[in-house]
């Protein structure tokens, strides 16, 4: 869930860098001729084997795609769909390597963005479940120096209500970051950029979508789980979710294989490759890796609530509507549009969904390899829209863009 405008780096959907000089930076790239659709026999997550969807349907499905890919010029995009009862779609199409012309396929690592929010938020909630943070308590009962922290609770700070600056829209921040997108920065500095402007509205009252405030959980789960938030992902999350290709990176370090991503935020505007970004920059906001097997099992597992209690899972399913998205909805680190549950990502060069329809039991997980826009809208979620159009069309996801 990311808003369009001229400060992209300001969205729901961002991630952290280690970063070097933009000259380091691969100069852009033509695309690839585009190569056809890949089947995914083979790579599937292991716990679906494949079982093909209604031909008519799945021909609709490939054409759907590929136009979409066509039309906004997204170099290689996966797309896994899973219906009980109906079938299964996984399949990639295009490039993940616009200079080799290494095709897309569905076993590649990809950068996931904001997606992480869905995991540092259930890291807090497990931490509800064990007595050690209280939803409703200010921020400040656990971390000082947060501007009106004794007003500002941790439920507002999951649920994108706090009020609280972006540093993403910051723009000592985002000059940084562009100019030399390999350093590294520290939660504490990110804060900084933040913390140098006034809140913008009081705590509660309304919704803007903010990194700040889940850079602000990730230090708390820090401090209550009394071990780094990667360690704590891992051992309370990942790990008991049998998620075994989803690692929270301390810098740039990206597991093979995995695909190039591509974006346009650069100082000049022109397309770069972003693969080796270093995605420090968004930590607890936006910096984790996964692949679409691990993801197809945590989009239901997240949206059901797995590792939570049932009470904890209910405070989590509140979504409350958002001014500007009809039918959309945000809770504490998901989203509900048409009645999937989930969450998106973006970060330059990458973009991904992860959502659950638990009226069919039905999963979506959409990764591709670019970020840039098309007519104002994420690519993202055009494809999204595009697939459900045609295999739930009673629940059409959809995300408008705000200017």
């Amino acid at each position: 869930m990311r808003r369009a405008s001229a400060r992209r780096l300001a969205t729901a959907v961002l991630v952290l860098s280690t970063l070097v000089p933009l000259a380091l930076v691969a100069p852009p790239v033509q695309a690839a001729p585009p190569r056809a659709a890949v089947s995914a026999t083979g790579t599937q997550a292991d716990d679906c084997p494949p079982h093909g969807l209604d031909p008519a349907l799945v021909a609709g499905l490939d054409k759907a795609i590929e136009d979409v890919r066509q039309q906004t010029g997204v170099p290689g995009v996966t797309v896994g769909l899973w219906i009980p009862g109906r079938g299964s779609y996984v399949r990639s199409f295009g490039v993940a390597d616009k200079v080799t012309g290494a095709p897309m396929t569905p076993d590649l690592n990809m950068r996931i963005g904001s997606e992480t929010k869905t995991f540092t938020a259930t890291a807090v909630l497990e931490l509800v479940d064990d007595g050690l943070v209280r939803l409703d308590d200010p921020i400040s009962a656990y971390l000082h120096g947060v501007p009106d922290g004794d007003h500002i609770t941790v439920r507002q700070l999951l649920e994108m209500r706090s009020g609280l600056f972006s540093y993403s829209a910051d723009q000592g921040f985002v000059t940084a970051l562009l100019s030399h997108p390999t350093r590294p920065f520290t939660p504490h500095q990110l804060l900084a950029y933040a913390f140098r402007h006034p809140n913008v509205f009081a705590p509660g009252t309304q919704f803007q979508y903010s990194n700040t405030n889940y850079i602000l959980l990730g230090l708390l789960v820090e401090k209550l789980g009394r071990m780094p938030l990667a360690e704590f992902i891992r051992e309370r999350v990942t790990r008991p979710s049998h998620l075994h290709r989803t690692p929270f990176p301390l810098g740039a370090e990206f597991p093979r294989p995995h695909a190039h991503g591509y974006t346009n935020q650069t100082p000049t505007g022109a397309i770069a490759d972003t693969t080796h970004w270093n995605p420090s920059w968004g930590w607890a906001a936006g910096a984790m890796i996964s692949d679409l097997s691990d993801l197809h099992r945590w989009a239901k597992g997240v949206a059901t609530g797995a590792l939570l209690s049932p009470a904890t899972q209910a405070q989590r399913e509140n979504f409350i509507p958002v001014p500007g998205f009809d039918g959309a909805g945000y809770g504490l680190g998901l989203f509900q549009t048409h009645g999937w549950i989930g969450h998106n990502g973006s970060l330059p060069g990458y973009e991904s969904v992860t959502v659950y329809l638990p009226e069919q039991d039905a999963t979506l997980v959409i990764l591709l390899n670019t970020d840039i826009l098309y007519n104002g809208n994420e690519p993202s979620t055009l494809f999204a829209k595009a697939i459900t159009s045609l295999a739930t069309p009673g629940h059409v996801y959809d995300l408008p863009a705000e200017g």
